[in-house]
Parts: structure tokens; sequence; C-alpha cells
């Protein structure tokens, strides 16, 4: 996941559509468990980077803003 958001980052205009597809579908795949354990889902790294690169979808969602909460407030560790 982590080198298809770099692909996606890094991509002028369009991004590749196989990369888009993966990234959308994995998306909808952290968003399933998140709906699934609304007050309880602590994203991974690699989650939150995809969730973080998908922000502005969820801007007024205050579940998502939990789970990014849950995520800072349960993370150990380099973001590098």
């Amino acid at each position: 996941m982590a080198r298809a958001l770099d692909i996606a980052r890094n991509s002028e205009g369009i991004v590749d559509p196989v990369i888009s597809s993966y990234l959308e579908r994995s998306l909808r795949d952290v968003w399933a468990r998140i709906e699934a354990q609304p007050e309880a889902y602590v994203l991974s790294k690699d989650e939150f980077a995809l969730f973080n690169y998908f922000q502005h979808r969820f801007l007024t969602s205050r579940i998502a803003q939990r789970a990014v909460q849950r995520f800072w407030e349960n993370y150990h560790g380099n973001l590098a």
C-alpha cells in the first residue's frame, strides 16, 4: 500500500487507473472496518496513510475524525 500511495502522491495529473483502483478498494476495506467498530477501531500506520490521502472525503465525518484521533492516541513509533 505504501508504494501505491507514493506513486499516487508523486503523479502529475491523473493517477494510473490500476493504482487508483487499488487505493479505492483499500479505502473501502478500511472504511468498512472503521464502520464495523466506530468507537474502537485503531488504524494501522499504513491505513492511516491511506486515510490521510483521502482525507478530503471525510472532513465532516465524526466517525472519521474519531478514527484519526484514536490513531494518534495509540501511535508509538516513527512516521518516517
